[in-house]
């Protein structure tokens, strides 16, 4: 009981391991390794190599599949391209595989050893997360050794010998179990591992563990299909088709395994390289075979996963993509385009203000009011989805476009409650009581709104493109709108002077008018805070002369 005990825990240190070298290399390199992508997908070769390198950091082809997926999902590359790349990450994988099943014992102590103090002396840092990689890469070596060791005793007894001799000679059994248990460890690279192990050590016969490790290869296609099944049909495709490049993989394997058996044993001296071996060799021959067919198999799985009608079903995709969270830096990316669809809706709401003004209209008040509400389940569901996001996973750039993000939507949450107050006083104090503004008024509140709608414009530039110059440009436009209110509030007075009959009617509404556009300008120029604050262009209470000088006479 007790070496059984130890097995197991020797396995889900090699799977936890695993974990830890994949999650930790997305976070160190989750940016670049995203850039490298999507700039390999002008040649089926460039495409297949940055797969390869970016697996084989990584060390998992269902990272890169969903990381690939995403950019497929959103119109950013074809699907025949992205199929290359798999092809590519799966060799990537077995390349890995074949690396760990070397002798390194000795490099086992080290890395942890390195990892730990890289990691507990910079933790927040860069150098902190390679160390956490160096911990995972220490315990994948340690795991190995640990099942060696805790597979000798079971080799030498009797009974598990004769248990292994009596189990059927099924390759398709075999196949189906390793599937199971990649996806179970969701870990190929653990299973092909643990596979070649065992094999060594006796407790597998090699015909068996060549079955496994097609089940491993199926198990980790399925794995990327299971991640995605929430998702778009486009996202969908790129797992649809790796996975029929593989099941074409193993058709063809099958019937040839037993020649494949005889040619290792000639040419490769021991049983768990023969099985590393053959992994490899599974994933180099379906690169060859089928990087021609990318284009054919990406017809046939957008023949299968249609694209939908635009606004099907009356929803449109979130980009809150779930998937994306295991890359914190795609998460971030997701977040702001979010965040963009949600200022889309604010200036809606702030565009339709006008026409409710000068035409009357309730029922687009009603309809605008009612727009409120998206706003809010927005900022809710953005909100939440960056609470998902490891703050510890990120750059310290990324970090900082976290903060933004979530300044950007509560600011247009803000507006958006701004935009609903307008809209109501509208309703009681001039529709329904059928008053009107004076002409002067009128264009008054029309200049303002005009600039309004521009400076909200320029506040999502500003935060898409996180430019100074414009940062600035928004901080101005602060000050001269706060100048043509307070104008126009003295305008409006000398009217009331004058005793102009429409001006002394809706007095409080214009006055509350002018506020409220003034509040929500504020609230679009607080955009720029967070972007020249990070170019440390802002002190604690105003800009900096030396930074800013053609700004000294305007406070934020």
């Amino acid at each position: 009981m007790t070496h059984l005990l130890n097995l197991l825990a020797a396995i889900a240190l090699l799977v936890w391991g695993t974990h830890i070298v994949r999650t930790g290399m997305l976070r160190v390199f989750g940016e670049n390794l995203r850039g490298v992508l999507a700039k390999s997908f002008g040649s089926r070769p460039a495409a297949l190599l940055a797969g390869l390198g970016v697996t084989s950091l990584v060390q998992s082809a269902t990272a890169t599949c969903l990381i690939v997926a995403s950019f497929v999902g959103k119109g950013l590359v074809p699907t025949a391209a992205a199929l290359a790349v798999m092809l590519g990450a799966d060799v990537g994988t077995a390349l890995m595989a074949v690396v760990f099943s070397f002798d390194l014992s000795w490099l086992s102590p080290l890395l942890i050893f390195v990892g730990v103090v890289m990691f507990i002396a910079r933790q927040a840092s860069g150098a902190g997360r390679v160390g956490r990689v160096l911990i995972g890469l220490g315990l994948i070596t340690l795991a190995l050794q640990l099942i060696v060791a805790a597979t000798r005793p079971m080799t030498e007894s009797p009974a598990v010998r004769a248990l292994l001799a009596a189990l059927p000679n099924e390759v398709l059994l075999d196949i189906v179990v390793g599937a199971v248990l990649t996806v179970l460890s969701y870990s190929s690279l653990a299973i092909v591992l643990l596979t070649a192990t065992l094999a060594s050590q006796g407790l597998l016969p090699t015909q068996a563990a060549l079955g496994l490790v097609i089940g491993a290869n199926l198990g980790s296609g399925l794995l990327a299909i299971i991640a995605t099944s929430g998702d778009s049909p486009q996202v969908r495709r790129l797992p649809l088709g790796n996975l029929l490049f593989k099941t074409m993989g193993a058709v063809v394997a099958v019937p040839l395994l037993g020649q494949v058996h005889v040619g290792l044993q000639q040419f490769v001296p021991t049983v768990a390289e023969q099985v590393v071996v053959f992994h490899l060799g599974f994933n180099l021959c379906l690169a060859v075979l089928f990087i021609g067919l990318t284009g054919v198999v990406a017809r046939v799985v957008e023949r299968w996963l249609p694209t939908p009608a635009h606004g099907a079903g009356g929803h449109r995709t979130s980009h809150l993509d779930p998937v994306a969270l295991a890359t914190p830096s795609l998460a971030i990316s997701c977040a702001a385009r979010e965040a963009l669809h949600q200022a889309d809706v604010v200036e809606t709401m702030l565009r339709g203000v006008l026409p409710v003004l000068r035409d009357n209209d309730l029922v687009l008040a009603e309809r605008l009011r009612q727009m409120d509400d998206t706003v809010d389940q927005l900022y809710s569901a953005i909100k939440f989805y960056l609470t998902q996001i490891s703050r510890e996973a990120l750059s310290e750039r990324e970090s900082r476009r976290w903060t933004d993000i979530v300044s950007f939507t509560i600011n247009m949450e803000q507006i958006g409650d701004c935009t609903e107050r307008v809209l109501i006083d509208i309703e009681d104090k001039k529709i329904r009581k059928q008053r009107s503004f004076s002409e002067a008024g009128m264009a008054e509140v029309v200049h303002l709104h005009e600039r309004l709608l521009s400076n909200l414009r320029l506040g999502m530039s500003v935060f898409l493109d996180g430019h100074v110059r414009d940062a600035q440009k928004l901080l101005e436009e602060k000050a001269r709108f706060r100048d043509l209110e307070h104008e126009y509030a003295a305008n409006h007075i000398a009217r009331l002077q004058d005793n102009t009959a429409q001006s002394i009617e809706t007095s409080s509404l214009h006055l509350d008018l002018l506020s409220e556009l003034k509040r929500i300008n504020s609230h679009i120029c607080s955009i720029a805070y967070p972007i020249l604050e990070s170019k440390g262009a802002l002190s604690a209470t105003r800009l900096r002369a030396s930074q800013l000088a053609d700004l000294d006479d305007i406070q934020p």
